[in-house]
Formats: structure tokens, sequence, C-alpha cells
């Protein structure tokens, strides 16, 4: 990448708010709600970049942002990639360590008199996101993880995503179709004739993805196209709404 392109990929992660601009849109809601894209930094084949689920991630926070009166958060980049090990450029950090980190993000925000927080995870094997939201709703805390299986299968049905959920699980028509809407220049050759299906992985937290997939990928990229990640981006914003209007509702509980 040149220079310019990393200094647009940087300015892409992260927020450029001042502390005034969250101050003034605080003033218009009851609850105010925080967004933090979480990522990862693996492996996605020979074509996507290590750093696709940040950028997945952080693709479907903006477009959030854009669409509701939220603080926008700097992403988390690296999280649990360990059946991804195999492949060099991977690093993960222990489920402890992330749970600890989302949890201690929640706290700071609610002492500045940010009450809610949603995590958007954009990497799969961050299985502990959930336990994290299940014990802060216990708590009577008010954080929500986005998307839902369901919110993903909504825009895969809206965006004409030809590829299951089920076979579309890593560096497939999904992810290459977002990077290329927001991303095109972080895309190598190769993306066009990499399809790769392996949809019994009954034993992938054993073997890791290894076991299953010699290049890294598992789906079907060379469906992607620019127009699938706007569709399936705009879809996922307005599944957010039912989640906002959940967060900022007087009450007692997020979920």
């Amino acid at each position: 990448m040149s220079g310019s392109e990393i200094r647009s990929a940087a300015y892409g992660l992260l927020p450029t708010d001042t502390t005034e601009d969250v101050r003034t849109r605080g003033a218009g809601v009851s609850t105010q709600v925080a967004v933090l894209p979480v990522g990862s930094f693996e492996q996605h084949g020979p074509y996507l970049p290590l750093a696709t689920d940040t950028l997945v991630a952080c693709a479907v926070a903006r477009e959030i942002a854009a669409a509701y009166p939220v603080h926008l958060l700097p992403p988390v980049t690296m999280s649990c990639s360990h059946e991804h090990a195999a492949w060099p450029g991977t690093v993960s950090i222990s489920a402890v360590t992330l749970h600890s980190v989302v949890q201690d993000i929640a706290a700071s925000l609610r002492r500045s008199g940010v009450e809610a927080l949603v995590v958007v995870n954009g990497h799969g094997g961050n299985y502990v996101l959930g336990n994290v939201v299940q014990e802060a709703s216990a708590r009577g805390e008010r954080m929500a993880l986005f998307p839902a299986a369901e919110d993903w299968e909504t825009a895969r049905t809206e965006a004409g995503v030809v590829t299951s959920l089920l076979t579309d699980m890593h560096a497939g028509e999904i992810e290459t179709s977002i990077l290329l809407h927001t991303h095109p220049e972080s895309l190598r050759p190769g993306y066009e004739t990499s399809d790769f299906v392996a949809d019994d992985r009954r034993h992938l937290l054993t073997l890791g993805m290894s076991g299953y997939t010699d290049s890294g990928v598992i789906g079907r990229p060379s469906l992607g196209s620019a127009e699938k990640g706007k569709a399936l981006l705009e879809s996922l914003a307005a599944s957010f709404g039912t989640y906002f209007s959940m967060l900022t509702a007087s009450g007692d509980g997020a979920e």
C-alpha cells in the first residue's frame, strides 16, 4: 500500500470526534450508546488482509454511526484467533484478556456518563463476547452484541448473497463483498479463483482451520461484489434500530 492508502485506511478505523461532539450528541438522548468494533488480526487467505475482521467491524460500526446518535469508539484490533494459529501473521489474545478489555471499556464509559455499550463483533471466534454481554446484562448494565446471526441472515438475503452463512465461513462472499465496497485497495488478486467449501466442521475447535482448509479460505469469494457489500451494510444498519431502541428505552436492563 502507498502512504496515502495507509493513511486513508487508518482514518477509516479511527473516529475523529472531539469531546464536545460527544457532549452535544449525548444531550439529545436519554441514554448514550457507545459502539465498540471488535475485529481480529488473522489470516484471510492469500488475498484479504490480516485486518479483515477489524475492517468489517469498523465498516458496520461506521454505518451505524451514520444512522444513529451513537458514540463511535476505535476498534479492538486483536482478539481470539487461535483456530488460525497455523498461518503466519495471525496474532491472538486470550478469551480472559478480551473479556477484561471489554468489561474495562464498558466501566470507563459508564464513569463518563455513557451507560450503554454495543459490541460490534467482526470475528466469529470471539465466543467470549456473548458471555461478556450476558454477564453485564445480569448485573443490570446496558450492553448488546451485534450483529446476531439473524441480522446477518437478513442482510445476506437482502443483499443477494448466494452463499449460506454455514458455507460462507471465512474469507468468503460476505467479507470479500464488504471489503470490495469499503477498502477495494486492500484486496490482492486471487479471490476470483479461491472458492473452497467445507460445511462439516464439527471438530473445528480441536483441529483448527488447518484441519479443514489448506488455503485458509472456507467460502465462495468469487461471488463477492462491491454492490453486495454496500447492501449488506445498509441492511445491518437497519437491523440495528431495534438494538438502539432497546438500549435507550427507560427501564432496568438491556436484554
